[in-house]
């Protein structure tokens, strides 16, 4: 079996999908570390963040709707 070759401190790696949209969720409430962020400018594609960011969005839309919905069912409204 053939090791996995790391890569040097210096040499940027991509971010991987959980470092990303961890970034995203954090960034959004506002408590992202400056070390994240830091490592979100050097390692992260503008594009993974964007579309993180939109999925979010929309599924932060529908649960705000699904929860204001419900709260009216409730009230008989």
């Amino acid at each position: 079996m053939a090791k996995k070759e790391q890569q040097p401190d210096d040499e940027p790696r991509t971010m991987r999908f959980r470092e990303t949209l961890s970034s995203v969720l954090f960034g959004a409430l506002g408590v992202q570390s400056s070390k994240a962020r830091e490592r979100d400018f050097t390692k992260g594609k503008p594009s993974h963040f964007i579309g993180l960011g939109i999925a979010f969005l929309v599924v932060f839309v529908l649960v705000i709707l699904g929860v204001v919905s419900l709260v009216l069912h409730f009230a008989g409204v």
